[in-house]
């Protein structure tokens, strides 16, 4: 069983963590962030640290103590650092690009979709096949991520699509004769 809860989370400088209750929220240079615990864990800061201990010892006071550790250590590392999901575009004709608070791609289609930006995320192409998705809360980057992968998700016979960049396409042979 892991024991993530133990380690308590480190608040670099320029972060603010105030703690009322169950409810925690974090104050960076990238923006703030806000997380309300369950009632079977108690959050203290402490000498700037902050340390998540479980109520009681039942299965859901001790799964919500690693749980409630790690929210709140993706949000002091989010507004302090941020977090980045990176994608490639593969295929002949398929690109990317920026077009003031839309996304746009050309994935094959007829047409071409207009992926609007959520607020708090930040999205840019370096290069017509790569999209790099940027922001402060952890969720929301891997959730914009996965929409935009979704448009045209890679296929194992060309690899054509919309992958993550560490992403491995187990790749299939063709029919044969």
């Amino acid at each position: 069983m892991s024991r993530v809860g133990k380690n308590p989370v480190v608040v670099p400088s320029g972060v603010e963590i105030a703690i009322n209750g169950r409810k925690v929220s974090a104050k960076g240079k990238l923006g703030q962030l806000e997380f309300e615990a369950t009632d079977d864990v108690v959050m203290e800061l402490a000498d700037g640290k902050v340390t998540v201990t479980p109520v009681n010892k039942s299965k859901q006071a001790r799964a919500m103590w690693g749980t409630a550790r790690s929210r709140v250590q993706n949000m002091v590392t989010g507004v302090s650092d941020g977090f980045t999901r990176n994608l490639e575009i593969n295929g002949v004709g398929y690109r990317a690009a920026v077009q003031g608070k839309a996304l746009n791609l050309q994935l094959g289609y007829s047409h071409d979709i207009n992926f609007p930006i959520p607020e708090g995320i930040s999205i840019s192409c370096s290069k017509p096949t790569a999209i790099s998705v940027t922001g402060a809360d952890k969720q929301k980057v891997g959730q914009v991520a996965s929409e935009i992968r979704s448009f045209r998700p890679p296929e194992p016979y060309k690899g054509k699509g919309v992958k993550y960049e560490d992403e491995v396409i187990l790749r299939k042979e063709g029919k044969k004769k």
